[in-house]
C-alpha cells in the first residue's frame, strides 16, 4: 500500500544498502540506493570507504536546515568527494554541493563533489566550483580515485565570515520550500 505524504509516496520501508539500517521507500530513496550500489559493484569502493546521510545543520534567519550529502567517499583514511542526490537539473544544486564540501569535515575542505539526479552527474572542484566532467562516468572509479588523490588539494578548513558564507549558501539552497 502506497500512503502520500507531502510530495513523496511512501511505498513502506526497505534496508540501506551500506548500512542494512531500515528507511522509508521512497522513489527518491531508491535512487540513492541504486547510487550505493554503483559505487561499490561499478565503481569498486568497499563499502566501508562509504560513509551515507552525513549532515550539516543550519539556522539563518529563524530557518532551521539540515542539509544531507547522500554518500561521503574516503580512501586513505581521507574523505575526498562527496555525492549529493536531488531530482532535476544539476545546475541548481552545483554552489551547495561545492559548499558542502568545503565545511563538512573540520579538519580540511573535501576537494570533489558530486551532483547527480540518479541519470547524469556532474563532478566539481570544490576549491574553484569548476566543472570537472559531466555524466555518470566522470565519478572516478576506486581505481582513478587512487590515481588522482595524491593530486588532490585538502586545503585548510573555512573559518569565521567565509565558513558563515557557506553555511548560509547551504541553509539557502537546501530549505525544503515545497512542503511547509
Amino acid at each position: 500500500m502506497t500512503e502520500h505524504l507531502h510530495h513523496h509516496l511512501i511505498y513502506g520501508t526497505l534496508f540501506d544498502y551500506l548500512t542494512h539500517e531500515e528507511l522509508t521507500d521512497t522513489d527518491d530513496e531508491r535512487l540513492r540506493q541504486a547510487l550505493s550500489r554503483m559505487m561499490v559493484e561499478e565503481k569498486l569502493y568497499q563499502k566501508a570507504q562509504l560513509q551515507p546521510r552525513l549532515y550539516i545543520e543550519t539556522f539563518f534567519s529563524r530557518c532551521f536546515v539540515r542539509s544531507v550529502i547522500e554518500l561521503t567517499v574516503s580512501l586513505g583514511g581521507r574523505q575526498f568527494m562527496i555525492i549529493r542526490y536531488g531530482p532535476g537539473s544539476l545546475v541548481s544544486r552545483e554552489r551547495a554541493a561545492v559548499a558542502a564540501g568545503r565545511v563538512l569535515n573540520p579538519a580540511y575542505r573535501i576537494p570533489l563533489a558530486v551532483v547527480t539526479n540518479g541519470e547524469d552527474a556532474e563532478l566539481l572542484d570544490t576549491s574553484t566550483g569548476k566543472i570537472l566532467g559531466y555524466g555518470l562516468d566522470s565519478i572516478p572509479d576506486r581505481s582513478a580515485a587512487e590515481n588522482i588523490l595524491p593530486d588532490l588539494e585538502f586545503l585548510p578548513p573555512l573559518e569565521g565570515a567565509k565558513r558563515e558564507r557557506e553555511l548560509r549558501i547551504l541553509n539557502a539552497f537546501d530549505v525544503e520550500r515545497c512542503c511547509v
